[in-house]
């Protein structure tokens, strides 16, 4: 057996020395921390709550599975679950045709979300009653004019914190931002709002923003809500435990590094990273700002793919981001129709050469390309080139700047640093400055490496890559390290959708063979990541899996997603 890897042994690249300031963050930010923290306790209304089965701590060492939970016990009315399981774009269409008031949508929707809070901590910041009047004035708009205020009139839309909100504080999850009161929406929380959008409740997030977990000094863990034990993904945290539980009709996340997916895998929903620069960033508070390297995005979360298009054809063709975000591409949302199955042909990555997947991510691996070839799908093999170029690369632009920016957003407070954040500080070249040469070379070896897979795409014919979301299924808090599986496509800036396989971890199942106990471990991730794997520790987490298309093809990425969640079965609104 080989020597056990710490994760301590990969923190060589920032000394971590000049962040953390003890005193300054107990006297000057920890009350702010506590008034947070008591403010967002308050807003919680007592007649929306349930009692707990079991303290918190210990339905987390249960294993809990609150979704179950919610549909055995009945926690809501049968009216509140017929309205809140409606797919969200016939719970449009029932409110533009006056057969679902935007009020009694909200209601049932707030009362999933606070039990959701309950149960997994996914909110930074709830106020009910402003969302309440919200969705009062969406019925009187409806009632004198007879029309919809737009598509998504009265629909209750979940936020990541660190989109701007007006009259709000947005901190990001950094502490030094607790006194961050914004003066206006975000582009696109203002897009959404003149959509009909009602707002109600914005989500938790990782310290850093770079995290595949949740945890922050401010509000601490969200839990994945299949299995409280585990983490319901990072940085759009809080996102994919609600949308999964369903105390969201859509919801809103951002992502640099995977940071929609990895909550959708983890949690148990849909996740879109779309193409760089068709959502709008602006508005957001982040120490990113500028970095050009590697392009954040915008994108929905949703339990199906009709969901996610209905989020994304509003966004796109009515609310024309164009108009309040000059950097962004003027193109329109198409209608592309769901192909037929067996005309497609799909590369399917079963490992990515850096850290092999985890027996239940093989196992949902396998069962969906055996259904795919079953309806006629041509599945082709594919061994990803230069993957390792990839992660490298993609992690020395995430800390070009030698961790200047995240230094100042973190040192101000000088609130303590969390396991992963020590992680993604060193990430690349840490805490060393490139130089804008070097960082030019990044950008030559990104666009070499968009070549080559440009180039296999099209002449293979291949149509879109199907791959594994992580290495695992949801990992233990604070505990998720590769971010390999979903970089690859951040730095070839490919639309990627997450979608759920339908099949869930199983202890009696899921273990290592004889032959993978022989295996020889690639690199110290790999074992790091391998090691953490215990059947026994991750009971019911859903295995999510990426579709991925070339640049820009969004619209045909989603459509080919919605024929292979057609042909798998798996309705997230059936239970």
């Amino acid at each position: 057996m080989p020597e056990a890897v710490t994760y301590e042994s990969f923190l060589t690249k920032d000394p971590l020395d000049n962040y953390e300031d003890h005193e300054k963050y107990t006297k000057e930010w920890l009350p702010k921390v506590e008034k947070y923290r008591s403010d967002l306790e308050k807003a919680i209304p007592a007649e929306l709550t349930i009692e707990l089965p079991k303290p918190v701590d210990e339905l987390i060492q249960d294993q809990f599975n609150a979704v179950e939970y919610l549909y055995s016990k009945k926690l809501l009315t049968p009216e509140e679950f017929a309205i809140t399981d409606l797919p969200t774009t016939e719970l449009a269409k029932k409110i533009a045709l006056g057969k679902l008031t935007s009020v009694e949508v909200f209601k049932a929707y707030a009362h999933r979300a606070i039990i959701c809070h309950q149960f997994t901590n996914c909110a930074e910041e709830l106020f009910i009653e402003d969302g309440l009047k919200q969705a009062e004035a969406r019925d009187k708009y409806f009632k004198e004019h007879g029309k919809t205020v737009g598509p998504l009139h009265g629909v209750p839309i979940s936020l990541k914190e660190h989109l701007g909100f007006k009259d709000r504080v947005t901190h990001g999850s950094y502490v030094s931002q607790l006194d961050n009161v914004t003066d206006r929406h975000c582009v696109t929380t203002q897009i959404l709002e003149n959509l009909g959008a009602v707002f109600y409740i914005r989500t938790n997030q990782p310290q850093t923003l770079m995290h595949t977990d949740s945890n922050n000094n401010i509000t601490g863990v969200t839990k994945n809500p299949f299995n409280l034990l585990l983490s319901s993904g990072g940085s759009s945290s809080g996102e994919g435990a609600l949308i999964a539980f369903g105390g969201s009709a859509l919801g809103v996340g951002t992502d640099i590094g995977g940071s929609i997916r990895i909550p959708a895998a983890f949690s148990g929903c849909l996740g879109l990273r779309p193409t760089a620069n068709r959502i709008s960033l602006a508005g957001c508070t982040s120490p990113v700002c500028g970095q050009e390297s590697v392009m954040p995005v915008i994108g929905p979360l949703g339990r199906s793919v009709e969901d996610i298009e209905l989020w994304m054809k509003s966004y796109i063709n009515e609310g024309k981001p164009w108009d309040l975000d000059p950097t962004l591409v003027r193109m329109e949302w198409r209608e592309v129709a769901a192909p037929k199955v067996e005309d497609l042909t799909i590369a399917v990555i079963r490992d990515d050469g850096l850290v092999r997947v985890s027996p239940p991510v093989r196992r949902a691996l396998d069962a969906v390309v055996d259904k795919l070839k079953e309806a006629g799908v041509k599945i082709v093999e594919f061994a990803p080139p230069s993957t390792d170029v990839a992660y490298e690369t993609i992690n020395r632009m995430y800390n070009a700047d030698g961790n200047i920016a995240q230094r100042e957003y973190l040192a101000k407070s000088g609130e303590p640093l969390t396991k992963l954040t020590k992680w993604n500080l060193n990430f690349g070249s840490g805490a060393e400055l490139l130089t804008v040469l070097e960082n030019r070379h990044l950008n030559v070896t990104r666009d070499k490496l968009r070549a080559e897979y440009n180039r296999y795409l099209v002449s293979n014919k291949v149509d879109f890559i199907l791959s594994p979301s992580y290495n695992n299924v949801a990992a233990h808090s604070e505990n998720g390290f590769n971010w390999s599986y979903t970089t690859l496509f951040n730095i070839l800036d490919l639309p990627t959708l997450v979608f759920q396989s339908g099949i869930s971890q199983d202890p009696a199942i899921d273990k290592w063979t004889e032959e993978d106990l022989k295996y020889t471990y690639r690199s110290p991730l790999e074992q790091l990541e391998n090691e953490n794997y215990d059947p026994e520790k991750f009971k019911g987490a859903p295995v999510g899996l990426q579709l991925s298309g070339r640049r820009y093809f969004d619209e045909e990425v989603l459509a080919a997603g919605k024929a292979i969640v057609d042909l798998l079965g798996v309705d997230l609104y059936s239970h």
